[in-house]
């Protein structure tokens, strides 16, 4: 049995992701900040006909926890197939480039990008020890530099000079994360699920978490012949799903 670690999967689109996932006949580790919140998530999945799920403490931000999770999801399998970078925030407002406050930025980065980092690093040995190795980074189209310098872009207007940069810092590492592992049996890529009702941004997303969701495990079961190193949205491109760094 195929194994994955879905960071953030205790709500919204992290939990469809492990739902989905577990759905497939994969075991899922869902991290969580919280484990009583985890131990929830998990429950609800368990009262829906699946045990192939289990919660881990995980907060991304602290080093130890991140290090804790590894040797307790190392004491239970030999190998990770599945890293899912799915965990983040916002950053609180304001967002505007010369009101947004320094502590805005270093809350917004130490998730989703340090956090990021810490844990692909940490897991990074059990990845290698898969057949097939997979790695997705949920981000954004908003961190499209491309997308966001083009008038045209239907989220054009909406600018966030805390969120939209880590995302932009995410999708960098996620291109050098690739790059670095191109000869290897590693699938690695940036995935935007789309502008999505959740809590993250007060249930105003026109999407569904169920599409969110199968957007991301996507690029968690491809193939040999799947891409690497790509950035993809299928709300800002049905056709091919790929769009511009």
């Amino acid at each position: 049995m195929k194994s994955a670690l879905v960071t953030g999967a205790n709500k919204s689109i992290g939990f469809e992701v492990a739902r989905q996932l577990v759905q497939k006949g994969i075991y899922v580790y869902l991290g969580s900040r919280s484990l009583e919140n985890g131990l929830t998530a998990v429950n609800k999945l368990k009262a829906a006909g699946f045990n192939n799920a289990e919660a881990i403490q995980l907060d991304i931000t602290d080093d130890a926890s991140v290090k804790n999770a590894r040797i307790a999801i190392g004491e239970k399998t030999k190998a990770l197939d599945i890293l899912i970078n799915n965990a983040g925030i916002y950053g609180g407002y304001p967002q505007a480039a010369l009101d947004a406050t320094i502590n805005q930025f270093k809350a917004a980065y130490d998730v989703n990008v340090y956090g990021v980092v810490r844990v692909t690093q940490a897991f990074i040995d059990l990845l290698k020890k898969s057949p097939e190795p997979r790695i997705v980074n949920v981000s954004s189209s908003q961190g499209s530099l491309t997308l966001h310098s083009d008038p045209s872009y239907r989220y054009y207007d909406y600018k966030g000079a805390v969120y939209l940069s880590s995302k932009s810092a995410m999708n960098m590492y996620t291109v050098v994360l690739a790059y670095e592992l191109k000869d290897s049996r590693f699938k690695i890529n940036a995935v935007c699920p789309g502008f999505t009702k959740t809590d993250f941004n007060g249930h105003r997303g026109p999407g569904s978490v169920e599409d969110a969701g199968k957007r991301v495990i996507t690029y968690a079961l491809i193939g040999e012949d799947g891409p690497t190193g790509k950035f993809f949205s299928e709300e800002n491109n049905p056709e091919t799903g790929e769009i511009p760094w």
